[in-house]
């Protein structure tokens, strides 16, 4: 580029403040200073008695060590490994989690427990990223069913109790829970070919708006290639009813997660139609309650199972 009298304008990459990198981090400005004092994580081009100023490639160091330590790398070897990384981006972070340290612990038990330790740290700095590469590959090793009970279950327990106990992470809460959305919707999104030639209804019913286990579901009937439709939260038995009518699902699901939303005529008032679908319903609201039209599926796996026997699998 050139200036009205021809000469070429120069122009200078944008560059960060330390509370600019800090919120972006989601860690302290002093944990700035102190990565740049202890493992030279500091701006590249520096001088005495300016301002710190951060480069985007100063800024994609920081993003790796911050990475590696919520992984569980030890600071020292977090900074030698950013400080190595010179033009990596945040694309190489499939590759920073292929094999996290703290997931070498022994015994499936503190592995889980490690991971959800890694996941919690993830969410609570917000990189999306890293807990997304993170759910993708457990999801791709375990399977939704598991994935859920061993690590998603216990993550927004974690979280939510934090939020409870202190009254701070609302955010984070809210934040983890679109992640997990999006996470779960892909393996709806590959299912190419149903093994149903009709879909299998799923809703949530009364006032109920918790609809993280009933995607999870979805997720878990796609993997066996069972093809749902999901009605959302607060479905309204006129809703129900007239989706049930036409449609005639095999199977129909009703969740709920607390106990006011479990009410028996969303079962009794659903239409009779030829063939009859198998109701099942799910969640802790449901459990205790009796009815001879409805079987009561105690997880995810059973409610799985009991969807397969209604399609004919």
């Amino acid at each position: 580029m050139k200036s009205g009298t021809g000469a070429p304008i120069e122009l200078s990459e944008p560059s960060l403040t330390v509370a600019a990198v800090a919120r972006q981090l989601g860690v302290a400005p002093s944990t700035l200073r102190t990565w740049d004092r202890r493992y030279g994580l500091g701006p590249s081009s520096h001088q005495d008695g300016t301002n710190r100023r951060y480069s985007s490639e100063d800024l994609a160091r920081l993003l790796i060590m911050r990475r590696l330590i919520v992984l569980g790398v030890p600071p020292a070897q977090a900074a030698e490994q950013a400080n190595n990384s010179a033009g990596a981006g945040s694309g190489e972070v499939a590759a920073l989690v292929d094999t996290p340290p703290a997931v070498k612990s022994e015994g499936e038990q503190a592995s889980q427990a490690a991971i959800v330790d890694i996941l919690v740290r993830a969410a609570r700095v917000f990189d999306q990223e890293l807990l997304e590469t993170i759910l993708r590959r457990e999801l791709a090793a375990r399977g939704v069913v598991r994935t859920w009970n061993d690590l998603l279950v216990p993550l927004l327990t974690q979280v939510g109790a934090i939020w409870e106990k202190s009254g701070a992470g609302i955010e984070v809460e809210h934040l983890l829970s679109e992640i997990v959305k999006r996470v779960l919707a892909e393996p709806l999104n590959n299912l190419k070919a149903p093994l149903n030639s009709r879909p299998v209804l799923l809703a949530c019913v009364g006032e109920e708006n918790h609809s993280l286990a009933i995607r999870a579901l979805a997720a878990a009937l796609a993997e066996s290639q069972i093809e749902s439709q999901f009605l959302g939260a607060r479905t309204p038995q006129v809703a129900l009813n007239e989706v049930i009518r036409r449609v005639a699902p095999p199977a129909i699901f009703l969740w709920a997660q607390l106990r006011e939303n479990a009410d028996l005529t969303f079962i009794h008032d659903i239409p009779s139609i030829r063939p009859a679908p198998r109701i099942i319903v799910g969640g802790p609201g449901w459990l205790g309650t009796s009815c001879e039209r409805a079987i009561y599926a105690a997880d995810l796996a059973s409610a799985r199972s009991e969807i397969s026997r209604a399609v004919g699998l």
